[in-house]
């Protein structure tokens, strides 16, 4: 071996060594999942004149993500939903939420929510991104859980994560019929990806 090769290859093994004793590479975000749409919820709640809450739905999401457990801060999260799919168990309430009034799904189709960074806080994780709702844009934190992975029972790998957060729906210009009906939205999200 020339001692230019061997010096190569002392290089290129220091530089690994030195790799190893960082940590895990920023930039590699981990495998790739497609959102599952069948193994997926968000549920929402809101305050109907302070007497109740009523709870709906949104049934179709797309979308996915990028996700090292052992690296989770470089993960990345991009979801979709298609606003013209609320569902409140109500059809009546539900074409009025369609509507101008509130998330007007025929000007604005989509709810999309893309990562900018994910932080740890304490056990649990953070993701920080844009939310765009009824054609507005905001930057929101949502508190989530990493919940496990493995082999499903047809042989998918796959990988689930919970989240709530409460959003202010004022904050995206829909401000209708307040205040009986309230600003603050609780939203529970679980959601499951199947690897690419």
């Amino acid at each position: 071996m020339s001692l230019q090769k061997l010096m190569l290859n002392v290089f290129v093994l220091g530089a690994a060594c030195a790799v190893s004793l960082l940590g895990p590479n920023p930039n590699c975000h981990g495998a790739e999942y497609d959102l599952d749409n069948s193994h997926t919820s968000l549920i929402f709640g809101i305050s109907h004149f302070g007497y109740s809450f009523t709870y709906g739905r949104f049934n179709a999401l797309a979308g996915g993500f990028e996700f090292d457990k052992d690296n989770p801060t470089a993960a990345r999260f991009q979801f979709e939903i298609d606003a013209s799919s609320v569902d409140t168990n109500d059809a009546k309430r539900d074409e009025h939420l369609r509507g101008p009034d509130f998330f007007d799904a025929r000007q604005f189709p989509k709810i999309t929510f893309t990562s900018t960074r994910v932080l740890k806080s304490g056990e649990d994780l953070e993701m920080v991104g844009d939310l765009t709702m009824h054609g507005v844009t905001r930057e929101v934190t949502i508190p989530f859980k990493y919940l496990g992975e493995g082999k499903g029972p047809y042989g998918k790998y796959r990988c689930g994560f919970s989240a709530q957060v409460m959003v202010q729906r004022g904050d995206f210009g829909m401000k209708a019929m307040a205040p009986m009906i309230g600003d603050d939205v609780s939203i529970t999200f679980s959601f499951e990806g199947i690897q690419k």
